[in-house]
């Protein structure tokens, strides 16, 4: 189920490859933890950080899933709380998110400037930069991808258990079908330049660790979008299942 001890890799694609192989190996035990960061390290003989990049990019596909105090598990994550989430999204509205979003996201970028390790600034900017190139793509479901993580990352590096468990929660919540439907016509080629051009300057902010700059950015960002969603429900009908 692991790979073996002696097996060692020259790059991060490498390295990659070798993660995608074992979770083909250990998809009979998809509630038994991957090795540790550390174990795979000494066992590719690469860096952590390689590892948490190619982990990162597993996640971003919906290869695994992550959780502080438990590990790292084959598949998406678990959909326990689907129920309660289905309950949230047909009480919520497009307002409210982004109400929420408004009041939490800035703070957590604000926190991760100030609390995220260099590992996680790396991570932060190689997403953004994933973003910007993403934005080239036609394919929505890409950029979806990439921004959700992103914003996850953040979430991840303002150290804050209880933060991250809320967003996850509101990214669960608008990444719903409708919600990713009214995003889809909201989009235009300048807007998705901007929106990777605030990316990476969160990014930038975040590693010169001025909180009170990338928390702006982000209040900006965020802004942006609830504007342009705003544009695109008023030049469209919205379905009764995104209402």
């Amino acid at each position: 189920m692991s790979p073996p001890t002696t097996l060692r890799v020259s790059s991060a694609v490498e390295a990659l490859g070798v993660l995608r192989k074992l979770l083909v190996e250990h998809a009979p035990h998809p509630e038994t933890p991957l090795p540790t960061e550390r174990d795979l390290s000494a066992r590719l003989g690469v860096s952590r950080r390689v590892i948490r990049q190619a982990l990162a990019e597993l996640e971003a596909e919906g290869k695994i899933w992550r959780r502080q105090g438990k590990g790292t598990f084959i598949g998406p994550a678990p959909s326990a709380s689907a129920p309660s989430l289905s309950r949230l999204a047909s009480r919520t509205n497009f307002y409210e998110i982004m109400e929420v979003r408004l009041h939490i996201e800035p703070s957590m970028a604000q926190l991760a400037a100030h609390r995220a390790s260099a590992d996680q600034i790396a991570m932060i900017r190689r997403l953004a930069e994933r973003i910007a190139t993403a934005s080239l793509d036609t394919e929505p479901a890409t950029l979806e991808r990439w921004d959700s993580a992103f914003h996850r990352s953040l979430a991840e590096a303002a150290g804050n258990r209880l933060l991250l468990d809320l967003f996850e929660v509101i990214d669960k919540i608008r990444n719903d079908t409708s919600w990713q439907s009214m995003r889809a016509r909201a989009r235009t080629p300048d807007g998705k330049m901007r929106s990777a051009q605030q990316h990476l300057a969160i990014a930038d902010a975040i590693a010169a660790r001025d909180g009170n700059q990338a928390a702006q950015i982000m209040r900006q960002h965020i802004t942006t979008h609830q504007e342009a969603l705003l544009k695109a429900m008023n030049l469209a009908p919205v379905s009764p299942a995104a209402e």
